[in-house]
C-alpha cells in the first residue's frame, strides 16, 4: 500500500465518521419537525371550535350593542323632549309668575310702608300731644 492509498483510506474513514456524527442531529431535527407538525395540526383542529365560539360571542355582543344603541337614542329623544317641555313651561308660566311675584312683592312693600307710616304718625302724634299738654 502506498502512502496515497493510506491517505485515501484515512480520508474515507474521516468522512464516514463525519457523516455518522452529523446524522444524529439531523435525525433529532427530523423528530422535532414531526412533533412541531403534529402540534400545529392539533392547534389547527382546535382553532375551529374556538373561532366558532368567538363568532357566536361577537354576534351576541353586536345584538346587545344594537339594543343599547336603541336605548341611547330613546334616552336622547326623551332628554330633548324634556328640554323642549321645560322651555314651553318657562315661556308660558315664567312671565306671568314673575309678574305675579313682583306684584305681590310690591303689595307687601306698600302694606309694610303704610303700617310703618301709621306707626310714625301715631308716635309723632302722641309725642306732640304731650308737648302741647305739658308745661310748655
Amino acid at each position: 500500500m502506498s502512502a496515497g492509498e493510506i491517505a485515501g483510506l484515512v480520508a474515507a474513514g474521516a468522512l464516514a465518521l463525519l457523516v455518522l456524527l452529523l446524522a444524529v442531529p439531523i435525525l433529532k431535527l427530523g423528530r422535532t419537525l414531526d412533533e412541531t407538525t403534529l402540534g400545529i395540526r392539533k392547534a389547527h383542529e382546535g382553532a375551529g371550535p374556538i373561532l366558532d365560539n368567538a363568532v357566536t360571542t361577537v354576534r351576541a355582543v353586536n345584538s346587545n350593542l344594537e339594543r343599547v344603541d336603541g336605548i341611547t337614542a330613546n334616552a336622547a329623544s326623551m332628554s330633548s323632549n324634556a328640554a323642549a317641555l321645560t322651555s314651553v313651561v318657562a315661556a308660558t308660566l315664567g312671565g306671568p309668575l314673575v309678574k305675579a311675584a313682583a306684584f305681590s312683592y310690591g303689595v307687601r312693600q306698600a302694606v309694610k310702608g303704610r303700617r310703618e307710616g301709621r306707626r310714625e304718625v301715631e308716635r309723632s302724634g302722641s309725642r306732640g300731644r304731650r308737648r302741647r299738654g305739658g308745661k310748655h
